[in-house]
Formats: structure tokens, C-alpha cells, sequence
């Protein structure tokens, strides 16, 4: 068994691959938290109080990253060899590049005022999210394709980037009000 000092599948006794059950990774941490809450050791020496804040530190760090798709794809892709470097590797399929080029002039018009566009862009660069995703999801636990796994996850940080700036704009929409 791996070292659950170092690896977060093993801290929460889990398998380690991409699909996941989040009722039972919510439930280990818990189970974890418990142990290790720096509340139980109030009356315990420094020594011990200190080591029980790392391993609540640790849980929660390994809970955050196992719970969120995307940084447990990466973890995966890492703990194989196959780093995400993603603000320093920025090599992308041609098309992929074309793709966002093509968002990044859909935002522009829809910053014009057509929030239906910011709207159906937004439903567009879901379902690639979704797909690419998919193809992670795939490349992890089917095809055990790590640096296939790993692209994937560069371009799912490049949409999660535009994701959020869409976002911030039909949230910046939405509170001006109609007409705007």
C-alpha cells in the first residue's frame, strides 16, 4: 500500500483513478478529520498539536484536490510522470487554438450587448469542457494514456480561464440590469 503520507488516494483509502465517489471521499475525509482535528489535541503538548495541524493541513489539501476534476486529473497525470506545467507548457493542438481564438472573438461581440451570445457561448464552451473532461476521464482509468491525460488537462485549465472571465461578464450583465 502507499505511504498515506504522501499520496491522497491512501490517506482516504480509496482507488486510485479519475471516476471517484464523492459519498465515500466525503465520508473518508471526515472519518480523517476526526483523527486528526487539532481541536482533539487542545490539551495535548506542542509537539503533538503541531503534527496534528499538519495532518488536518495535509487532509484538506488532498480532500480539495480529489474533489475537484480537474486537480484530481492532474494529480493522477503527475503521480505518472506526466506533469501539467500548465502556465509553462503551453504547446496546443492547432485546433484548439482555433477554438479559442473563436471564443475570444464571440466574448468581444457579446461585450457589445448581446447577452444571448455571452449565454449560448457559454453553453458552447460547457460542453466542450464536458468532453474534454470525458476524454481525461478515459485517458485515466481506460486507456491508462497519461500524456494523452495530461493535454487534456492543460486544455481544461485554458477553458476553465476563459469559463470564468465569461462568467465574470454575464455576472457584470446580470447586475447591470436589463437593457445592457
Amino acid at each position: 500500500m502507499t505511504d498515506p503520507r504522501h499520496d491522497h488516494f491512501a490517506l482516504f483509502d480509496l482507488p486510485p483513478r479519475f471516476a471517484i465517489d464523492e459519498a465515500a471521499l466525503e465520508q473518508a475525509y471526515r472519518r480523517v478529520q476526526g483523527q486528526v482535528h487539532p481541536d482533539r489535541f487542545a490539551a495535548a503538548g506542542a509537539a503533538e498539536r503541531r503534527v496534528a495541524m499538519q495532518w488536518a493541513a495535509r487532509a484538506n489539501e488532498a480532500f480539495r484536490t480529489l474533489r475537484s476534476p480537474v486537480a484530481r486529473a492532474a494529480y493522477l497525470c503527475e503521480r505518472h510522470g506526466q506533469p501539467i506545467d500548465a502556465e509553462s507548457n503551453t504547446a496546443m493542438p492547432a485546433e484548439f487554438l482555433m477554438q479559442q481564438m473563436q471564443w475570444r472573438e464571440e466574448l468581444d461581440e457579446a461585450r457589445g450587448g448581446d447577452s444571448g451570445a455571452a449565454r449560448a457561448l457559454a453553453r458552447e464552451v460547457e460542453q466542450r469542457r464536458s468532453e474534454v473532461l470525458a476524454r481525461v476521464a478515459s485517458a485515466l482509468d481506460e486507456r491508462h494514456d497519461f500524456a494523452d491525460a495530461a493535454a487534456g488537462v492543460r486544455e481544461l485549465h485554458f477553458i476553465d480561464r476563459f469559463r470564468d472571465e465569461l462568467a465574470a461578464h454575464l455576472d457584470g450583465v446580470a447586475s447591470a440590469g436589463p437593457g445592457h
